[in-house]
């Protein structure tokens, strides 16, 4: 199947408090890019397969918990899941199992956006 997401942004309020949730959380690496409009952090590789994406603070973004769910891949949820609320997150689903399709669990970063972990065990 044919994976068609490139690049995502996940908008902030605090860019500075969400790059470190996200640090803290999923062990990011964060390259700074800056335009006159926005401050972004981006991470992951776009060269290579998954979706690289970035943290966003502009005008435009605006964070949220209704709407798109950006799922993140993880070994084992369980683990990024216990990593959240001391990062500053809410979790609101723990793992879940979801059958012959793994487990997922949902959480409220410090921005307010709903984000999704998702591990095949």
């Amino acid at each position: 199947m044919n994976n068609p997401i490139q690049w995502l942004e996940i908008a902030t309020i605090d860019i500075e408090r969400a790059k470190d949730f996200y640090s803290k959380v999923f062990h990011l690496e964060f390259q700074l890019l800056e335009t006159p409009d926005s401050k972004m952090y981006m991470f992951g590789e776009p060269a290579r397969p998954g979706s690289a994406g970035s943290l966003i603070q502009s005008a435009d973004s605006k964070p949220s918990t209704d709407g798109t769910i950006i799922y993140f891949s993880c070994e084992d949820v369980a683990t990024e899941a216990g990593r959240v609320e001391e990062a500053g997150g809410k979790l609101i689903i723990p793992k879940t199992d979801i059958g012959e399709f793994g487990f997922f669990a949902q959480l409220i970063d410090t921005e307010g956006n709903r984000i999704g972990l998702h591990s095949n065990m």
